[in-house]
């Protein structure tokens, strides 16, 4: 009887495994993939050729085992690419780093109802977020403002960057600023005095960051990873000790963003 207990538990655990780290799907890049990407992802219209092609790969490792969706919307080879490029880009400096708390992105043609999804909450103008509960390991966003953290060029502000970012956050159970699988343990009090001293400047009218991030901690590390990987040379400029921890636990340093010239 023993054995027979053991061996169902054994089953029960390979099932749960199989069901959470699902085998990705051979994903097969649409024609000028390439060209999407130099259009519209300064990232990685920045790095090098080497970096390139290691970009294009995880582009279609994301691919193979996230789903997107429209609601009310179609989804184009634009939107897979700019979804997938939005995960790619935080865990650049992680090759082996995969979303295992994400299986689908739905995308809505416009802002959306939080409310719907969090009875907590009311706000009726959301970009994005991170799901919850029944909507556990769903993450969804405005197609809109997907696209115009991408084509803003010279902005800060990137929807997709940001709630994939939450994601990495959630990474060790909580949402709240602190990315413990990112974050050496001697860099904990390190970062939270420099969240506590920034945040404090930005309600004193001495930051440029997004005054969003003085919501709370969780929305700080997300806007500021928006300005850390949009414009890298400005946030260095303008805030080098944020930078340079925030380097560390992203482990790479954005390049300098290549602006696409302007149309004629």
């Amino acid at each position: 009887m023993g054995a027979i207990i053991v061996l169902l538990f054994l089953l029960v655990t390979i099932a749960i495994v199989v069901f959470y780290k699902k085998p990705m799907k051979h994903i097969v890049f649409p024609v000028g993939y390439k060209n999407i990407l130099i259009e519209h992802v300064a990232f990685y219209r920045s790095i090098n050729d080497e970096e390139k092609i290691r970009f294009e790969e995880k582009i279609n490792e994301f691919l193979g085992y996230i789903s997107i969706h429209g609601v009310n919307t179609n989804v184009e080879d634009i939107d897979r690419i700019l979804v997938a490029a939005s995960g790619v880009i935080p865990i650049f400096g992680f090759p082996e780093w995969k979303y295992y708390n994400l299986r689908d992105v739905l995308l809505y043609p416009g802002t959306f109802n939080k409310d719907e999804f969090l009875s907590a909450n009311n706000n009726k103008n959301t970009l994005g977020m991170v799901g919850n509960g029944a909507m556990q390991r769903v993450m969804i966003l405005s197609k809109p403002s997907l696209h115009y953290g991408f084509d803003n060029d010279s902005g800060k502000e990137n929807t997709g960057i940001h709630e994939f970012v939450h994601l990495l956050d959630k990474e060790d159970g909580a949402v709240d600023g602190l990315p413990e699988a990112l974050l050496n343990r001697q860099y904990t009090i390190p970062w939270l005095e420099l969240m506590r001293e920034n945040m404090d400047a930005i309600n004193e009218g001495r930051s440029d960051i997004n005054i969003y991030g003085t919501t709370n901690k969780a929305e700080f590390f997300a806007v500021a990873s928006e300005y850390f990987f949009e414009r890298p040379d400005l946030f260095k400029e303008k805030h080098e000790d944020l930078y340079n921890l925030m380097a560390h636990i992203f482990h790479q340093k954005p390049p300098i963003p290549l602006f696409k010239p302007p149309e004629r």
